[in-house]
């Protein structure tokens, strides 16, 4: 596969390769270089290479490979639509992922991750419920989808690109709520993990403990903060969160 996609599109080689050596190891993922991977060409595999291995016929191909036939069903569920076509339906033809109640709904693709979704008189839609955002489209028009992920883009909106619950090598945080002057988030840190030393010269932050033991570094001090016990981190001062215990530590 390597030597046949070398000889038809060695640029993708050569920028997943440059990509990879540029890349870290993350606990048990190794991420690749995002700005290097981000210049690699895009192109399918059926057109980048087995569309084109019956080359080898004149010779143009030095390696073995054929592309035959198969009549059988297929998809690669690439859009909404898809998914809808290929999922179990109710008697009303729709597909219910996650906590929903449709009602006089037909045809229906809804999916809810996070919060109540209800549907009350609709057909050929297609709701999507993250805890990022929500996502409504009729059947026919959902490949569209693309043109809202632009207007995003162009917005300079996070929701195109990030998710509200990120993840660290150290654990994970959701930001359950922001405003002008203020930002919350739900921090859960694994047994062992450290965050690394951090200082913010335009915040302050409020820690208040949720679950767990924590080992808090505040400037000079050097302290333990357990369940439903609170700390203050003044704007200038330097600061670490650690887990020593043996279950996660979860806190505000």
């Amino acid at each position: 596969w390597l030597e046949a996609l070398g000889q038809f599109n060695p640029a993708m080689v050569d920028a997943c390769q440059s990509a990879y050596r540029g890349g870290r190891l993350d606990l048990d993922f190794y991420r690749v270089n995002r700005e290097l991977f981000a210049a690699c060409p895009s192109d399918s595999i059926d057109y980048a290479v087995m569309e084109r291995v019956t080359a080898e016929r004149d010779g143009t191909f030095s390696g073995r490979g054929v592309v035959v036939p198969l009549d059988v069903g297929w998809s690669d569920v690439g859009a909404w639509a898809a998914l809808w076509e290929v999922s179990d339906k109710d008697a009303q033809g729709n597909v219910i992922k996650g906590d929903v109640y449709a009602y006089e709904t037909n045809n229906a693709l809804l999916v809810s991750e996070h919060r109540l979704v209800t549907c009350v008189g609709l057909d050929d839609v297609i709701v999507i419920e993250t805890p990022d955002a929500v996502m409504v489209a009729h059947q026919s028009r959902a490949q569209d989808v693309k043109q809202i992920v632009a207007h995003l883009k162009s917005q300079k909106r996070s929701e195109y690109l990030l998710h509200r619950k990120v993840s660290r090598p150290w654990g994970h945080y959701d930001s359950i709520d922001n405003g002008e002057r203020f930002q919350v988030k739900r921090i859960v840190v694994n047994p062992g993990a450290t965050l690394s030393m951090q200082m913010h010269h335009h915040r302050a932050e409020h820690w208040i403990v949720v679950r767990g033991t924590a080992r808090v570094t505040r400037g000079d001090e050097l302290f333990l903060l357990t369940e439903n016990q609170s700390t203050y981190i003044p704007i200038g001062i330097t600061h670490r969160l650690e887990n020593p215990g043996t279950i996660p530590y979860r806190a505000l």
